[in-house]
């Protein structure tokens, strides 16, 4: 999954091309042999990641003489597209960066190699994760970096309201109210109804003790559901979140104490420091995701890295890839580009132990799980966020929402 703060673009073309069935057995990985690792690894890669990546291979290079790898840079925007129409023309690079919400979709087409157990350690990674590279019961590739939510809130505005940081839903209304009643806030939280709004709801759902996917069909219409969607409504209901705000308004309602709080991944860290200058980085703390019923676990997202079966170079591009969940690697990456290491020993390492906001997300990652790896999600996602935004400007109930959701995803269907 590509980065979810507000304004994400997301992408909701789905490729047709025919793969193996889910009842067909598990595709079996091949070794690998890196003694062989030699000449040009071509890879794509998004964003932030994409234009640092190239010079970060040097130290690679220099580590395994003989081996160069060759960096495309791709804009989030034009990345489906272009990786769908490369796999359709068998066109592919060695290794592409893939969104994690995209990885049920591309295992389908059958262009994917399975991870070679030889090279790569499973138990090395957090197990959320790892999930997120499982499709059908084979694993496909890598989990790069990953990335959770967690609820970020102006501590100096906390301590004017007398109020600690919540642990529960119920709490988080009480908290929020503070902050706009005696903090001074002006709207209390700053809750996404638009572009990316699923990734605020659905893990709500998993607290209220509901899924989003059972037995293969979709579960988007239950109580747990509903539950959900009426603590996520009650915000904006209640006057507690602005639903008369562009996206672009975010973050700036934040730094200048508009708002109090808000959910969001461990990038927001740098931004804020950065948008609200000298100092302010000591007026906003990180804490867990508030419990619900079911406890509080959050969403994983983050990148995978792939290695297509129409590599010309696979020994160079597994071998890359293992270097890269390497824990010092994978720390010294966080240090270039903060994209939180998948790998657990990683979190060890000093660059990941010295703010306790980033120990925040490490905890919050070992309660966190991934969407439905099927090949329609981003179309049902997208489904689900305008019904969102009808719920947060009135327009319908969180019951009707609920069975909005469900119609639009039946008809969508999974793509299996």
């Amino acid at each position: 999954m590509q980065r979810y703060a507000a304004g994400l673009i997301v992408l909701g073309l789905v490729l047709t091309a025919c793969g193996r069935s889910t009842d067909q057995p598990a595709e079996q990985a091949k070794n690998v042999d890196t003694g062989k690792a030699r000449g040009e690894v071509t890879v794509w890669a998004m964003g932030t990641e994409g234009e640092a990546l190239d010079a970060f291979a040097q130290e690679f290079e220099a580590a395994h003489p003989g081996v160069t790898v060759k960096v495309t840079a791709l804009g989030w925007d034009v990345a489906h597209d272009k990786i769908t129409a490369a796999i359709a023309g068998d066109a592919t690079p060695d290794i592409s960066m893939l969104g994690s919400t995209w990885m049920g979709e591309m295992a389908k087409t059958g262009a994917l190699e399975p991870t070679p157990g030889n090279l790569i350690d499973k138990s090395a990674f957090f197990p959320s994760a790892w999930k997120t590279v499982e499709v059908d019961g084979t694993a496909y590739g890598i989990p790069w970096y990953v990335e959770t939510r967690a609820f970020y809130y102006r501590t100096d505005l906390a301590r004017k309201a007398g109020v600690e940081p919540p642990a529960t839903w119920a709490e988080t209304k009480s908290f929020v109210a503070a902050l706009k009643a005696e903090g001074g806030a002006e709207l209390g939280v700053e809750q996404n109804f638009r572009q990316g709004s699923w990734q605020e709801v659905v893990p709500l759902v998993w607290q209220a003790g509901g899924e989003i996917m059972a037995a293969g069909k979709w579960t988007l219409d239950t109580p747990q559901m509903v539950q959900a969607l009426e603590h996520y409504n009650s915000f904006f209901a209640g006057g507690l979140a602005p639903n008369d705000l562009p996206l672009t308004a975010f973050p700036q309602t934040f730094v200048k104490g508009r708002v109090g709080a808000f959910y969001s991944g461990p990038w927001m860290i740098t931004g804020l420091e950065k948008d609200g200058g000298a100092g302010f980085g000591e007026k906003f703390a990180v804490a867990a995701y508030p419990e619900g019923g079911a406890g509080g676990t959050s969403l994983i997202g983050g990148s995978e890295l792939v290695v297509f079966k129409s590599a010309r170079n696979r020994e160079a591009a597994w071998t890359f890839l293992r270097w890269l969940t390497d824990a010092k690697v994978q720390a010294k990456w966080y240090a270039k580009v903060n994209a939180l290491p998948s790998v657990e020993a990683a979190w060890q390492e000093p660059e990941l132990t010295g703010d306790e906001r980033v120990k925040v997300f490490g905890e919050q990652l070992k309660d966190a799980r991934g969407v439905p790896a099927v090949p329609t999600w981003e179309q049902v996602a997208k489904a689900m966020e305008t019904e969102i935004e009808k719920m947060a400007l009135g327009r319908q109930s969180p019951a009707e929402t609920a069975k909005a959701f469900q119609r639009k995803a039946e008809s969508i269907g999974t793509g299996t």
